[in-house]
C-alpha cells in the first residue's frame, strides 16, 4: 500500500478560502478511483515563512493506481490549485510505502 502525501503551506490571507476549497478538492481526487481514503491534517509547527501548513494523505490501492493518478489526473489537479491560489500556496509531494501497521486494543 502507498500513501501519496501533499504538504501545503498556505498564506494567512487566503487560508479560509483555501480550507473551503481543499475540503471540496479532496473528494474530487478520491473520485478518480485511484485512492481508497484521504486524511487532512494540520501540521502543528510554526513555519518561519508564516502561513499555516497542512498535509493530505491519500491512501492508494496499489503502485499501479498511484502511477495511473500521476499519468491521468495529477497535472489537472495541480493546475487547479495553481489557478486558485497561485503564489499563496506552496506545495510539495512525497510518497510513502506502508511497511507494517500496528493497532492496540485495550479491552
Amino acid at each position: 500500500m502507498y500513501i501519496y502525501n501533499e504538504t501545503m503551506n498556505v498564506d494567512d490571507s487566503v487560508h479560509d478560502a483555501w480550507l473551503i476549497w481543499i475540503k471540496a478538492h479532496i473528494p474530487k481526487v478520491l473520485g478518480t478511483g485511484k485512492f481508497e481514503k484521504a486524511t487532512l491534517t494540520k501540521v502543528l509547527v510554526e513555519e518561519e515563512m508564516g502561513g499555516q501548513t497542512y498535509s493530505v494523505q491519500y491512501r492508494s490501492y496499489s503502485r499501479e493506481a498511484l502511477d495511473a493518478f500521476y499519468r491521468d489526473d495529477a497535472e489537472k489537479f495541480r493546475l487547479e490549485g495553481l489557478k486558485n491560489f497561485a503564489d499563496k500556496m506552496l506545495t510539495f509531494k512525497t510518497e510513502l510505502q506502508i511497511v507494517n501497521e500496528f493497532t492496540v486494543n485495550f479491552k
